[in-house]
């Protein structure tokens, strides 16, 4: 299995990175999770418009999910004619936010591109992977992922504030890619996102074998993060997202 960074930059795009997105692929099927600002220009450095086979949206905020209306346009108007339905899946009422978000009818909206289905916790098969699906502390429905194959997993927690679903999603993976949008303060906003330093804990609580520190607000130093999320007790590596970076697991 391998895990490519597409996006990581929290909230919006920064200079170095588009916003969430991440490309796991295994015995030739890939998958993305999320897609969202400015990710499907840097996507096609890694692999082709029409390989993508299906598409996670952890929640509806337009950093992890708007440059599917990009997709769509690709996926529609391909020069050979529209390309085959691939599946989408996301929150509740991901088809109707999809196709407002490019102004078309909500019916067929985006549904003649993509096939939509509509997350719920629990395990499902998608290609070659299992996916396991958790709700996570964020103000909208938004799920965190664990995506197993072949005795390797990864799991990641798309926007969350602390929450012991996260913890239990990520349980003795070998890679979990956990958010880090705020440096450590008295005052954090609950159930928003996550510290450095809470990233830290939660791995360690998980046990997972390697932390990778991604939605980085690009204010934030850097040096900061990793410095604040080595600090949490975590034994393992960490080390900060970085767009087209690879993890082969």
């Amino acid at each position: 299995m391998r895990l490519t960074v597409i996006g990581c930059s929290g909230s919006f795009p920064g200079p170095d990175s588009p916003a969430s997105c991440y490309l796991v692929e295994a015995d030739g099927f890939a998958l993305l999770l999320d897609l969202g600002s400015g990710a499907l220009g840097p996507l096609q450095r890694h692999i082709g418009l029409y390989e993508i086979e299906a598409v996670l949206l952890s929640h509806l905020h337009a950093d992890h999910c708007m440059d599917l209306c990009g997709y769509w346009v690709a996926r529609t108007y391909a020069p050979e004619g529209p390309k085959p339905r691939i599946p989408v899946y996301g929150p509740e009422g991901v088809a109707d936010r999809m196709a407002r978000a490019y102004d078309l009818d909500l019916d067929p909206g985006m549904r003649q591109a993509f096939d939509f289905h509509t997350l719920r916790p629990g395990a499902f098969r998608l290609g070659p992977f299992t996916i396991t699906t958790a709700p996570m502390s964020h103000p909208v429905e938004a799920y965190g992922f664990r995506v197993e194959h072949g005795g390797a997993a990864i799991a990641y927690s798309g926007d969350t504030g602390e929450c012991d679903e996260l913890v239990e999603l990520a349980r003795g993976v070998d890679l979990l890619l956990a958010e880090a949008s705020f440096l450590d303060r008295p005052d954090l906003p609950p159930d928003l996102h996550l510290s450095a330093r809470q990233a830290g804990e939660h791995a360690t609580r998980a046990g997972a074998g390697r932390l990778v520190l991604t939605h980085l607000v690009p204010w934030n130093d850097s040096a900061s993060i990793l410095a604040e999320a080595k600090s949490s007790g975590y034994g393992g590596p960490i080390e900060l997202a970085a767009q087209g970076a690879v993890y082969e697991l």
